[in-house]
């Protein structure tokens, strides 16, 4: 087995005990229950960037806690969730149109489309994007089975 199926292995593993929300799993670190590894979400649509979130300024979604770079962001999100969350949940987005939960590398992020997608390494990002709306139709095809899988 190579090291990095190994890895993968490894971390798919991990990721099999991820916390289910009301909207299905969701990629959180820890018991703090954080999601998108404490960046703001809305800063990737509002700023074009990965901008790390504030502590004191969060809001819980679905049993998620996010932070936020700035109380408009705040109240934006609070406005409509769903506009900013992370595709599937924040896990790897070609994990997920190959059938799996993975983690992410925040470096990957890209909205496209009006949507956030997060992908494991920069690597993984490139095989997601040579075929961005195949994997994106696979990954919305399996979404319902692994939120289904993961719940259990």
């Amino acid at each position: 087995m190579t090291k990095l199926r190994s890895n993968i292995l490894a971390l798919a593993l991990l990721v099999a005990a991820a916390p289910l929300h009301a909207g299905g799993p969701v990629n959180v670190a820890g018991a703090s229950q954080i999601a998108v590894s404490g960046y703001d979400p809305v800063a990737f649509f509002t700023d074009g960037k990965a901008l790390t979130g504030t502590p004191s300024i969060t809001t819980v979604h679905d049993g998620a806690t996010y932070l936020f770079a700035s109380e408009e962001h705040r109240k934006l999100f609070l406005k409509d969730p769903v506009r900013y969350l992370p595709q599937y949940g924040g896990f790897c987005a070609f994990g997920a149109a190959k059938g799996g939960l993975f983690p992410v590398d925040i470096s990957t992020w890209q909205v496209r489309d009006g949507k956030l997608y997060l992908n494991f390494s920069k690597d993984v990002l490139a095989r997601f994007n040579a075929a961005f709306d195949e994997q994106v139709t696979k990954a919305d095809k399996n979404w319902p089975g692994l939120v289904e899988r993961y719940s259990k």
